[in-house]
């Protein structure tokens, strides 16, 4: 049986973070930047300064990511911070639906999971989702908000599945709050409530 640990993604992990990153999907190509910057933005910043700008994030406080290790090796990743720190969900037409207004500092957000391929179906998306949720309560987070796709409904690439799987957070005692497409919702969680 194998051992799997998360960890927080600081400078220390980041050859770590980056093998995390590239182990299928559009990690590499992203380094977890979508949602800090405009689609403008995105499109032209090359691979190597979006690389950097990770590696200058991990050395923030609190840690805007967890490493999950399974065995010692690097096999995943999930964001979890303010929203406020990440200003493209704002700009999101789909999460308008949010009940919280954009500017609240003490609602977080679980926006991206990346689980290297040779390492899926072992359940890591739900213990990073865990640990997210205990990073989140123990920073000061209020509320803690997702997207999520939710798969009963169709087929969806895999690629798509990295703002994660809607019965993944359900499972996790996520509340639907909004549907803005049939396939995504908006789910949060009370982290006032005891654990």
């Amino acid at each position: 049986m194998s051992t799997i640990t998360i960890e927080p993604a600081t400078p220390a992990r980041f050859e770590d973070a980056e093998h995390a990153l590239t182990g299928g999907g559009d990690g590499a190509a992203c380094q977890c930047q979508w949602w800090l910057m405009t689609g403008k933005e995105f499109d032209t910043v090359p691979r190597a300064e979006k690389e950097e700008r990770l590696r200058i994030e991990l050395g923030t406080s609190p840690t805007p990511a967890l490493i999950a290790y399974v065995d010692g090796e690097a096999a995943g990743w999930v964001r979890v911070g303010p929203r406020t720190a990440q200003s493209k969900l704002a700009r999101t037409r789909n999460f308008a639906a949010s009940p919280h207004p954009w500017d609240d500092p003490d609602v977080w957000a679980v926006t991206c999971f990346v689980v290297r391929r040779e390492f899926r179906r072992r359940g890591l998306n739900a213990r990073l989702l865990d640990a997210a949720i205990a990073h989140a309560r123990a920073n000061g987070a209020r509320v803690l908000e997702a997207y999520p796709i939710d798969t009963s409904i169709g087929t969806t690439p895999t690629n798509n599945l990295y703002i994660g799987v809607l019965s993944v957070f359900l499972a996790a005692g996520f509340r639907e709050v909004a549907r803005p497409k049939p396939k995504l919702a908006i789910v949060e969680l009370d982290l006032t409530q005891p654990a």
